[in-house]
Order: C-alpha cells, then structure tokens, then sequence
C-alpha cells in the first residue's frame, strides 16, 4: 500500500507511507513537515513504522524527522552523501527560508542496497542513486508494486531543479535516461511535488 500525504512547512512536500498489507509494518519516506500529524495517522491506522528512508537532503524532505524519531524511536536511512545537506542548513536550503534544520546519526545507503522490513524481509525497496537535483539524491524502487519514490528528481510534466548546491544538470539528465527510464513504462512514479506519474508518460514527453 502507498499513503501520500501533502504536508505544509515552509513548501509544501508530498510524503509517502508504504505499507505491508500483511503485517501492517512500513516505510515513512521524506517527513517534510508536521510531525504530530503524521505520527496521528500511524497511531490511527495502526501501522508500525520501522525506518525513515529520506530521498535526499533538503529541509522540506526531513523537517518533521527529529519530531518522528523522538515518538518512535526508529533509524533514518539516507544516501552516504547525506551528511553534506542534513548538516549543513545552507545546503539543505533551511537557513535561507527559516530555523536552521539538522538532521543527525543517519544511517548510510549506496546505490543498490535493498531495504527490507524485519517483519517480512521480502517487503523491500531497492536504492537506486539518481544525482542531479542534489548530489545525495536516491529513489526507492519496488519492482513487487511497480512503483517508484523519486523524490525531486522528476515530476509529472518536469524534471527536477539543478540550481540549488550540488545541483547538475548533465546528471540529472543522465539520472533520468538512464536510471528512470529504463524501468518498466507502468511504473508509478510518485515525486515531492507533484501528482503521480508513470516512466512511460514522461519518456514520451520528455523534450529535456
């Protein structure tokens, strides 16, 4: 199961719950914003979250992890490029929109790794690295579900801006040729900021 859930910081960020229908168990994928609320919908429906996977290091991806982490008590997962944003407020853009965030103690992820939850192992995402938008960038791809959490890399219509620090546009470029797109055209693709999306919908509109 996928649980999109819009948040409002300082933007406003789509967050994603993606859950076993078996055991309940799940993943919290870039907590932007508004802790109490998402930890209100966990306590509602029951699930029992065992990690955050962040998709990159901007604030208004992981604003409400501490708030989460605190409640919970459960690890954040990101990219071993993280720390490069999470604890630099500048480069995680925090410090231009509002109070400095800094996210701490993560743990590593490097391209190809499968995340798989305690509760059923063959519940996994596999991390694919996707630099461009940012140089710690990630997506988190089920091929189980045929879905993809891209985060800022592209959008339904768009692709991802490369002008923030560490931004590129040649890699972003290359990111979604050759590591988006060559996924199956039926994949969900389901970004920050906007709707969901499919790998074949934008290959073939894709005039970047």
């Amino acid at each position: 199961m996928v649980a999109e859930v819009a948040v409002k910081g300082y933007f406003e960020e789509n967050c994603f719950f993606y859950i076993d229908d078996k055991t309940q168990h799940g993943f919290l994928i870039d907590p932007g914003a508004e802790a109490d609320r998402l930890l209100s919908i966990i306590q509602g429906r029951g699930w029992m979250i065992e990690k955050i996977l962040l998709t990159h290091g901007h604030f208004d991806h992981m604003g409400a992890v501490d708030g989460v982490t605190a409640a919970l008590g459960i690890p954040v997962l990101a990219h071993r490029r993280s720390d490069e944003y999470l604890l630099d407020a500048r480069k995680n853009l925090s410090a231009l929109c509002g109070p400095a965030i800094i996210v701490e103690g993560v743990q590593y992820m490097d391209d190809g790794d499968e995340i798989c939850l305690e509760a059923d192992p063959e519940f996994r995402l596999k991390v694919i690295y996707v630099p461009g938008h940012t140089t710690d960038s990630v997506m988190f791809y089920s091929k189980a579900d045929g879905v993809a959490f891209v985060g800022d890399t592209i959008f339904r219509g768009s692709i991802g801006n490369y002008q923030y620090p560490g931004g590129n546009k040649k890699d972003l470029q290359e990111s979604i040729i050759k590591r988006i797109f060559t996924l199956p055209d039926d994949t969900v693709l389901c970004s920050g900021h906007s709707g969901q999306t499919s790998v074949g919908e934008e290959r073939r509109r894709y005039r970047y």
